[in-house]
């Protein structure tokens, strides 16, 4: 479900706001205009990330079949890659609220001062790039994929990094290409691995459903 529902979301979330212009001051001030749009946006986007992670695990396990140091380092430095957009989706969400409690003009002030400021997640900005290309090369070596779908799955590589990344032809590409190269890998994992009983499956999907409500309202709670 990760590798099906996982690119399908960044897509969405790029697609959302397209409008607006790539830079941060632009995306504040997007947000101070539609900020349900915004939020929305960069919810999916970061839910996306979050939910690639056990698909990213499972894709470098079927590597690791065939190619096990390519599905080592390429799925080490793509998890990692992953915390790191989970780190600036962090920052993300702390900018909005600047907006929405000093106004985007403060906001787009305190964002500029900040800028470039290190950060341990900040050595970890070539891992978001070159987790997507080691994990591609890896995955067509082993045969887990075609050479198209590797390319597709070598250009989540162009997917802007860092903080207020607006979408961009690159965001679209990038974001495009993870679902061609994943979405099939999780339908056929789907189709092809063991089926768990229509009870069984009942009994996951409504304990996720109240465990995850339960996380949301413990997370409300502070």
């Amino acid at each position: 479900m990760a590798l099906v529902v996982g690119p399908v979301l960044v897509v969405a979330g790029v697609v959302v706001r397209w409008r607006y212009d790539f830079f941060f001051p632009a995306q504040l001030a997007a947000f101070r205009e539609r900020p349900q749009l915004m939020a929305v946006s960069y919810g999916l986007v970061s839910a996306g990330w979050t939910l690639l992670l056990p698909g990213v695990a499972l894709l470098a396990g079927l590597v690791a079949q065939r190619r096990t140091e390519l599905a080592w380092w390429g799925g080490t430095l793509a998890v990692l890659g992953l915390c790191a957009r989970a780190f600036h989706a962090g920052v993300d969400h702390l900018a909005f609220q600047l907006v929405a409690q000093r106004g985007a003009g403060e906001a787009t002030a305190l964002v500029a001062g900040s800028y470039g400021a290190f950060h341990v997640f900040s050595a970890l900005n070539a891992a978001i790039m070159g987790g997507w290309v080691l994990l591609a090369w890896g995955a067509w070596r082993a045969g887990v994929l075609g050479p198209v779908r590797a390319v597709a799955l070598a250009a989540g590589a162009a997917m802007p990094l860092g903080v207020l990344k607006g979408t961009t032809v690159g965001s679209v590409v990038a974001a495009v290409g993870l679902c061609v190269a994943l979405v099939p890998l999780g339908v056929a994992v789907w189709r092809d691995g063991p089926r768990p009983a229509g009870r069984t499956v009942a009994g996951r999907v409504l304990l996720v459903v109240a465990v995850g409500v339960a996380m949301v309202l413990v997370g409300q709670a502070g």
